[in-house]
């Protein structure tokens, strides 16, 4: 999340109420995650196990709950509790902002673009030209939308991450200020949920093709003229490169990417990144062949036994 102006470190550490390390005029431009960090961006984190990683990121403004050796041309930001100070700083700078209309005043839809009954187009949602919208689709705040896409009756566009921190009396919410981008041309089945990003993009690319009942986590990434059928789901964080065909009831870890011309067989658990141009199946997931030959195998078992008596 870029934010709409360059704020001093100063002016930042007013906002969550922290102390700093560093010129008080360091510059910053935005909060991410750490997988899509720039310079200039702030990181949070919050445990030792993991200071390395966020001190050596491309970000130079570090979140953290400790006084650490503070890397050179970068500076930290003080933090009882960085989770919570994250939060603050998207209330500050991506407020919730009530919409009293279906269709919100501030939504620029394209020409030729229908929209049917019962549909929700949040604020700064963004519709290119010849889309299709069916009843009952919610499409929350800053969404953009390409043109020639159709969306079916009861899909969600741009809810929160399910990223949560747990705390002794349950759990905390980490906020999502990011947004969800679909690009031309791509179809949406019904009831699907396609969460927005924590601070970036989840991003649908064009062409791409998604059947009923899928769910594509936050931050996700899928390419170009893919393939995904019914009750797909896919986690964070997940890239999907271009041309990749993925069969019913597959789920995903977050983190991974899935290789150009894959193709996942219906009920596969992709625990792990895979190359392109191969065909995949089963939990945990490997070769096709491979994994029908364990298979085959497997049911001469008894056959063996019986020889053996």
């Amino acid at each position: 999340m870029k934010f709409p102006k360059v704020y001093a470190l100063k002016e930042i550490a007013t906002i969550i109420n922290c102390e700093f390390v560093g010129d008080a005029n360091f510059t910053v431009s935005g909060m991410n995650e750490i997988h899509v960090v720039e310079k200039g961006d702030i990181v949070f984190v919050d445990h030792p196990k993991y200071y390395t990683k966020a001190l050596n990121s491309a970000a130079t403004i570090i979140l953290i709950n400790k006084k650490v050796d503070c890397p050179e041309g970068k500076a930290l930001l003080i933090s009882e509790d960085p989770f919570t100070d994250f939060n603050r700083l998207t209330k500050h700078f991506k407020p919730f902002e009530f919409s009293s209309a279906s269709i919100s005043t501030s939504a620029v839809i394209g020409q030729g673009t229908i929209i049917q009954p019962n549909a929700f187009i949040g604020n700064n949602v963004v519709i290119g030209k010849n889309c299709l919208i069916h009843a009952n689709v919610a499409i929350y705040d800053n969404t953009i939308i390409g043109n020639n896409v159709i969306i079916h009756a009861g899909t969600v566009l741009g809810a929160d991450a399910f990223y949560y921190k747990k705390r002794e009396d349950g759990f905390d919410q980490l906020l999502s200020g990011g947004r969800v981008v679909i690009k031309d041309n791509v179809g949406i089945g019904a009831l699907c949920t396609i969460d927005k990003g924590v601070t970036g993009d989840t991003v649908i690319g064009a062409g791409t093709k998604i059947d009923n009942q899928v769910h594509v986590g936050h931050d996700t990434v899928i390419g170009e003229k893919c393939l995904i059928a019914s009750q797909t789901g896919i986690a964070g964080c997940v890239i999907i490169e271009d041309e990749v065909t993925i069969w019913g009831q597959v789920g995903t870890t977050s983190g991974i990417t899935i290789g150009e011309k894959a193709v996942i067989l219906g009920q596969t658990g992709v625990t792990k990144s895979v190359e392109g141009g191969k065909s995949y199946f089963g939990t945990p997931i490997e070769e096709s062949r491979e994994k029908l030959k364990q298979l085959a195998n497997i049911k001469k078992i008894p056959e063996i036994l019986n020889k053996l008596k």
